[in-house]
């Protein structure tokens, strides 16, 4: 069977239902990872679905696959990503420490997919291609027989929040599931807590019909604004399609990039894990390093991509071992939305886990909106997202990082090619990177004042432009 070699990404695999991504593809995907997980001494998968329309039939012919390669699955039905994560994490059983979620994330639903784990720990780059390989070249003679059984981990997995999360003050929220799977489970879990919820959109509906689940875009927090506005919560939360990413907006209006909201886990992790490794993907403010530091961390700028940051934490924390016993890479995120947690938690993102973090760090005082509006900030762009052909994205960026050596507007600033091109001066910095995800180059700038932000969009804007001379914003922008 020929794959379409588009939906293997970098970390999960991702595609358009029924044309790229269909049942026989799941099946496929099911045999393959089985055989791969039997080889590797996993023989217990757990699987989960967001609220995608197309999300059962995917989960129905993936189990069966599973199954025919001989390994057990815990169905643990229609969940978010990090309840499928928990579940894979040995809490729920002991001998299930993989899983596969079957996720769209944020993308138009349309889109579905899956993310996996192995044993742990997440499967990306070239394990993604060995599986793409194995589902190509499936020749099995008998198939083996797995079991499936369905198991219900939503009570578990409150507990263990609720267990964990201790408020200081009762709190007031809005939270905006989007009508994402999120919507099952984070308002009874914040109300667990003692706080008082205002809920919208927390129906699951694959068709999206409000706005779309993606809180790392301003257009999709109109209405937890709104809602903030019209009532006396003092804090709004967003949820993503499949909950593993937070966006927080403030009583005014503000947007609390997860940047800043890493300047403060990283504080509060840092008083109790002193000298830990605080990681951050290059899409970052130029202020959270130095306020890692300031709190006694290190500050490690990495690879945008769940599975990319995660495998990183694992790396730092099997070369460095903690007299007390602590994990050194204590926490991780992404611009995008996604936290990690190491330290009381399992390293996994988990935008629910993130948000109850975050009250518990604002209970402490008697106005949470002064806290987040007292975090450094500069002047900067949301992401910005240009669109391009599929395949196009990564050709551009190498141009651009072949050019970015002899740009006269460069001469002065710090070239990083980690992941795309990230330009830091000392008043500011500006990103173009490929996604991961869909085809578009990913874009962000800032500027201490706004007037370095303009010169330095200017700047970065002018090198795309000779590469990319049909430069157009994908929707939203």
């Amino acid at each position: 069977m020929q794959l379409d070699a588009h939906i293997f990404k970098a970390y999960d695999i991702r595609g358009i239902t029924p044309i790229s991504l269909n049942p026989e593809v799941a099946r496929r995907l099911g045999l393959a990872f089985g055989a791969y997980a039997i080889k590797c001494g996993e023989r217990v998968v757990a699987v989960g679905r967001d609220g995608r329309l197309s999300g059962l039939a995917l989960a129905e012919a993936l189990i069966h696959g599973l199954c025919e390669a001989g390994v057990d699955v815990i169905d643990v039905g229609m969940v978010t990503t990090p309840m499928l994560y928990f579940a894979a994490s040995g809490d729920v059983d002991a001998k299930c420490k993989s899983g596969i979620q079957i996720t769209g994330s944020h993308n138009p639903r349309d889109y579905n997919g899956f993310k996996m784990v192995l044993g742990g720990r997440a499967i990306y780059g070239d394990e993604i291609q060995t599986l793409r390989r194995m589902m190509e070249d499936l020749d099995w003679g008998k198939p083996a027989t797995g079991y499936a059984r369905q198991t219900n981990i939503h009570e578990a997995y409150s507990q263990r929040i609720v267990g964990d999360i201790k408020l200081k003050r009762p709190m007031k929220i809005v939270i905006d599931s989007g009508n994402g799977i999120a919507g099952a489970s984070a308002p009874a879990i914040f109300r667990a807590l003692g706080c008082e919820v205002v809920e919208l959109f927390s129906e699951v509906d694959g068709n999206f019909p409000n706005h779309h689940p993606d809180p790392s875009k301003p257009e999709n927090l109109r209405d937890l604004m709104a809602a903030l506005k019209n009532s006396d919560a003092e804090l709004g939360l967003a949820f993503d399609g499949d909950g593993d990413r937070l966006g927080i907006v403030t009583k005014g209006g503000n947007n609390i990039y997860p940047d800043r909201q890493m300047m403060l886990f990283a504080q509060d992790v840092l008083g109790r894990v002193p000298g830990a490794t605080i990681l951050f993907d290059v899409k970052c403010s130029q202020r959270l390093a130095p306020t890692i530091e300031a709190a006694g961390g290190k500050a490690l700028m990495f690879k945008t991509g769940h599975s990319l940051i995660k495998a990183k934490m694992r790396e730092i924390d099997a070369a460095t071992e903690r007299p007390d016993g602590q994990a050194q890479a204590a926490l991780g995120g992404e611009m995008s939305g996604h936290i990690f947690f190491k330290e009381r938690w399992y390293g996994f993102d988990d935008g629910t886990y993130a948000g109850a973090r975050l009250l518990e760090i604002l209970s402490q005082s008697p106005d949470a909106n002064n806290v987040l509006d007292g975090l450094p900030t500069s002047f900067s762009t949301p992401e910005l997202n240009v669109a391009c052909n599929e395949g196009e994205p990564p050709k551009l960026v190498s141009q651009l990082q072949a050019l970015a050596k002899s740009y006269a507007p460069f001469k002065n600033a710090s070239i990083n090619t980690i992941d795309g091109l990230r330009v830091d001066w000392l008043d500011g910095f500006g990103l173009i990177r490929a996604s991961n995800t869909t085809p578009v180059l990913v874009l962000r700038f800032e500027g201490h004042t706004n007037a370095a932000l303009h010169r330095i969009e200017g700047d970065m804007m002018s090198l795309l432009k000779t590469v990319k001379t049909d430069v157009s914003f994908a929707a939203g922008h």
